[in-house]
């Protein structure tokens, strides 16, 4: 079943500018350090992989019914890849107690996410999964 649906458009220019404009105190407030490495080992497109994190955190926060209030923090969302480049979102904190309350007894959650860009547009999409946890066929994350 599914339990919450967000997406959300970011312009990567507008990232940019935050980012030359407020550098290391705005990655520090909105970025993990690994998030932070992704973007800056792709020296040619740093703004847009950061504009993607932030569309993710940003639709995440949506599919959790919350938008970034309630003491969600921006660090509580996280993403990052599997090998063959498959974006993974990571919840922690306030976030991850948000997903525990909002999944039925019996059920594991399950994140999806999915990130594109076609400057200067960068877009994000997260389904928040139900799936009944099976004691023979554990759910698999």
């Amino acid at each position: 079943m599914i339990l919450g649906i967000g997406s959300d458009l970011c312009n990567i220019d507008r990232i940019a500018g935050t980012l030359d404009r407020f550098g290391d105190r705005f990655l520090r407030r909105v970025f993990t350090d690994r998030e932070q490495r992704k973007a800056e080992s792709r020296p040619r497109a740093v703004a847009a992989t950061y504009a993607k994190r932030w569309a993710a955190k940003e639709a995440c926060s949506k599919a959790l019914g919350t938008g970034l209030r309630m003491g969600i923090s921006w660090k509580d969302m996280a993403v990052s890849n599997l090998s063959t480049g498959q974006p993974v979102m990571h919840l922690t904190g306030w976030a991850a107690d948000r997903l525990a309350q909002m999944t039925p007894p019996g059920h594991q959650a399950i994140l999806h996410v999915t990130l594109t860009d076609d400057h200067p547009w960068a877009q994000a999409f997260v389904v928040i999964e139900a799936r009944p946890i099976d004691a023979a066929h554990p759910a698999k994350t």
